[in-house]
């Protein structure tokens, strides 16, 4: 249920469980973790989406009740995608809840279809957020604006979260298509200097 298309120094990964919203087992979590950590040496840059309407709901509903909701392997692929030496791209296709916010907090940009929405319901569910999530969101929005999604349960409009800097392009054409054609420099690039300007910005 993760298909994995490589496409030379690019590698697109795609959640493809549609009837389910994208939710995650724990199979397919341990399956983007192993993409994630593969990537960082077979991959000059590498997208994350999602086939259909939704991104991901986050863990499924019966893997969660399980104890995946709490698995360190959300934070396992958030540290790997966070790593990788080259240009990450959340290609959000829809809406991104619970979990799942982990690898679009985790990725260089965020470039969404307009009307999807971002939710992160931890407060209502009782869970706490993965560790690193509540920092990354930190620094791109603030700490008034990750209360907001974090205590407060705010679904935020893409449009708004585009104001606010969590979203960096909204895309009313080819999702993947625009996504390509921003890894383009970084793919036709010597891994080496890919790396050297990441490290400078970070």
């Amino acid at each position: 249920m993760i298909r994995l298309d490589r496409d030379g120094g690019l590698w697109v990964a795609t959640i493809d469980r549609p009837e389910k919203a994208n939710s995650l087992t724990a199979r397919m979590l341990e399956e983007l973790c192993d993409i994630a950590e593969d990537a960082q040496t077979g991959a000059r840059a590498l997208v994350m989406s999602g086939a259909g309407k939704v991104f991901s709901a986050g863990a499924d509903l019966e893997a969660a009740k399980a104890g995946l909701a709490v698995s360190p392997l959300w934070e396992r692929l958030s540290g790997a995608i966070a790593r990788h030496p080259g240009l990450t791209i959340c290609a959000l296709n829809g809406t991104v809840a619970g979990g799942a916010m982990g690898m679009a907090l985790a990725c260089d940009l965020r470039i969404s279809v307009p009307g999807a929405k971002i939710f992160y319901p931890v407060m209502k569910l009782g869970f706490l957020p993965q560790p690193s999530d509540p920092r990354r969101l930190m620094a791109l929005v603030g700490p008034s604006r990750a209360k907001m999604i974090l205590m407060a349960g705010q679904k935020i409009p893409v449009e708004e979260a585009q104001t606010w800097g969590l979203i960096d392009r909204l895309v009313e054409g080819d999702l993947l298509d625009e996504a390509r054609a921003l890894t383009a420099d970084t793919v036709g690039a010597e891994a080496s200097h890919a790396r050297a300007i990441k490290g400078l910005i970070l």
